[in-house]
């Protein structure tokens, strides 16, 4: 798997989120806690959604958020954000989101490498639920290596 570590200052567990910004916000500031990225990198991931609308809810509940690789990315990174209560990006089917993935990457191969590790560690619905009420970290981490969590 080529996911990015996931250091535990990446990962926010039921946090509040006013509406959809401040849920990428939050990923965005998970990604710059972990030295991955700077905030430029979490300007960015707003600014595309702002122009291209809410592509990054990628399946029921679940945002992808990232930006371009460039000099805002430090190292790829991966952050994880789940939301205490749902929010609204605008999508017509995947709407509301619970959970907000933040993603970084330094070359554009290792970005599209782990959008797709990503996307097979979702191919179980369930998978987003269970992320969504993950207790602890270790949880979280174990879900997102599709590990099953007892």
């Amino acid at each position: 798997m080529s996911l990015p570590s996931l250091a535990d200052r990446a990962i926010v567990l039921q946090a509040h989120a006013a509406d959809w910004r401040a849920a990428v916000r939050l990923a965005g500031d998970a990604l710059v806690d972990s030295g991955c990225t700077t905030a430029e990198y979490t300007e960015a991931m707003l600014r595309l959604v702002e122009t291209h609308g809410p592509y990054i809810v990628i399946a029921p509940g679940l945002a992808l958020a990232h930006a371009r690789p460039g000099p805002e990315v430090r190292q790829d990174g991966l952050s994880v954000v789940t939301l205490a209560e749902p929010v609204e990006f605008g999508h017509a089917h995947n709407d509301p989101v619970s959970v907000v993935i933040g993603l970084a990457g330094v070359a554009a191969d290792a970005h599209l490498s782990a959008v797709a590790d990503l996307a097979n560690a979702f191919n179980d619905s369930a998978a987003i639920q269970a992320l969504a009420r993950a207790t602890n970290r270790e949880d979280a981490r174990a879900i997102l290596e599709g590990r099953r969590v007892s």
